[in-house]
């Protein structure tokens, strides 16, 4: 054959898609989040020493009390003298403020080797990332194992009707992240036939429940597991300046709550006015196993106890907190929501549902026979944790070596200082922020190594600009969300392009990635705006989570 008869059989690629391939083949070298980690430890060492060598500082102004005021009492029999502490002065708010330098500690020093050495297994044991890992997934691992979520699923999409089954696939998938692996292996199928069955092109299904559960991931109008990694990540890099100051797991509950629905309407106008015009109408016959999206056996008598035992324990847990003097209410206060028992557990809490609606599901369907199945399932949720337990690992080594330079300190007084010369408002710089999130995302598609590798810098940084640390984390959530449907580094693309080849045989990842793209360009524009607003009228970002400082 000649080459020109060879090129006239070679389908040109166009622009974008070349665009498409090149993105695939960036992404394809980036090493696994484990070695990046790996090496910022290595960059943080090798760079503390350096800055050392050239004697890095800032000097900064701090508010502090003075001195305290205080008088000593012989104690009759005593040589100790009791020292009585006025401090009325301080309740008057008597604050003083002075200079403070901080430099460059080197991690190659005699105290810097020492601090490697010793602090390693610490660093690890007293990152409590680590522990509300391994709780939350005690009860999300039995609800899985239990057959829970994929039931949820298909109940709710099993409600939609014609008109509504776009937006309802949606919010499902937003739903969907509380347990990622149903939202990805159970959604995403049933999406596609649902379309199919009735007689709507089925990709179209397949795309807005890909978008669905990954383009607004990080946001949900529940509180998931998801949300205990970010918050804890957060308080890690709230100490660094103010070890006094900590967020709570609702910090963003009201703006995760109104983003979910509202990035559900907007996917669902993207649905109706852009990819189901452009696809048109489905003429091929789907290469499906006949049954396999079957409702089994007892699952409505699962779903039925399920929901019986979480009122259980949704009542257990009223009990123990309405009444006067209840034991999850702030003990001093009375309080509720503000410092109380009730949200320090609210991990263990919604662990305890989980947990509570996982076996009533169990039982009533039948899936769980004993004991040891139970078990079982948590044990194999335990063991999917390996690779990100080794990534914590190597996380909260990074932390302390970056906290112990004084690197992010010097870093936030640097560039606050810069920023506060440059007059640059908070909100550009949120938006600067999310956007950079966004091109990130790509290739690191994971919520917490990012936000592990961004948290030490940008929540001291925010915090001199008065931002507070939960508008900071809500601005991440927007930019952490959109991009997750087009990066070919996703972890559940190659199932998505299985499913898709189901419907449609020469479907690949180009295929799966452009049509994508509407999503998350138009999902980010109205998420930014959304966001923008938001930031402006001062709405808080949860329960008692303002959005200044």
């Amino acid at each position: 054959m000649s080459e020109a008869a060879a090129e006239s059989v070679v389908p040109k690629r166009g622009a974008i898609q070349r665009f498409l391939d090149g993105i695939e083949r960036v992404g394809n070298k980036v090493p696994h989040p484990a070695i990046i980690f790996l090496g910022l430890c290595v960059v943080v060492i090798v760079l503390s020493a350096l800055l050392n060598a050239f004697d890095v500082k800032v000097t900064y102004d701090v508010v502090e009390p003075p001195p305290a005021l205080a008088h000593e009492t012989e104690l009759g029999g005593s040589v100790v003298p009791d020292i009585a502490v006025e401090r009325d002065y301080l309740a008057e708010g008597h604050l003083e403020v002075h200079q403070k330098t901080t430099r460059i500690e080197s991690m190659l020093s005699r105290d810097g080797i020492s601090f490697f050495f010793s602090s390693f297994v610490d660093n690890f044991a007293g990152f409590s990332v680590v522990a509300v890992v391994f709780i939350a997934m005690i009860g999300v691992g039995v609800a899985e194992a239990a057959g829970l979520m994929g039931a949820l699923i298909r109940k709710l999409v099993g409600f939609a009707g014609g008109g509504s089954l776009t937006f309802i696939i949606v919010l499902v998938g937003g739903l969907s992240s509380v347990a990622t692996d149903a939202g990805y292996l159970i959604l995403i199928p049933l999406a596609a036939a649902a379309f199919y069955s009735v007689k709507r092109n089925p990709i179209v299904g397949l795309a807005i429940a890909y978008a669905g559960v990954s383009a607004g991931f990080a946001v949900n109008v529940l509180l998931t597991p998801l949300d205990g990694l970010l918050t804890e990540v957060t308080n890690e890099a709230i100490h660094l300046s103010d070890p006094s100051r900590s967020i709570d797991l609702t910090a963003n509950l009201w703006f995760s709550i109104a983003s979910t629905i509202f990035v559900a309407i907007v996917m669902t106008i993207i649905a109706q006015r852009i990819t189901e015009p452009a696809l048109g109408e489905y003429t091929g016959t789907p290469d499906t196993t006949e049954g396999e999206d079957e409702i089994p056996e007892g699952e409505a008598r699962g779903l039925r106890f399920a929901g019986l035992f979480t009122l259980v324990g949704v009542a257990v847990i009223t009990l123990l907190t309405v009444f006067p003097n209840a034991p999850l209410r702030n003990p001093d206060t009375g309080a509720i929501f503000n410092n109380s028992p009730l949200m320090g557990s609210l991990i263990f809490i919604i662990t305890l549902l989980f947990l509570v609606a996982g076996l009533g599901f169990g039982y009533g369907a039948k899936t769980f026979t004993s004991s040891v199945d139970v078990i079982a399932g948590i044990e194999k949720a335990f063991a999917g944790l390996a690779s990100l337990i080794f990534l914590l690992l190597l996380i909260s080594q990074f932390i302390a070596y970056f906290n112990y330079s004084n690197m992010p300190t010097v870093i936030a007084v640097k560039m606050a200082d810069f920023l506060e010369r440059s007059d640059v408002s908070a909100l550009p710089l949120l938006i600067g922020f999310i956007l950079v999130i966004v091109l990130l995302d790509i290739i690191i598609p994971g919520s917490l190594p990012k936000w592990a590798i961004f948290a030490p810098i940008f929540i001291p940084l925010f915090m001199r600009l008065n931002v507070a640390p939960q508008t900071v984390l809500a601005a991440y959530r927007v930019g952490d969300s959109p991009a997750n449907v087009i990066t070919p580094l996703m972890v559940y693309l190659p199932f998505i392009v299985i499913v898709a080849r189901r419907y449609k045989p020469d479907a690949g990842v180009g295929t799966i990635i452009s049509m994508m793209i509407p999503y998350t360009l138009i999902v980010l524009a109205a998420w930014l705006l959304f966001f923008a607003a938001w930031f402006l009228l001062g709405i808080p970002m949860g329960p008692g989570s303002p959005v200044g400082m």
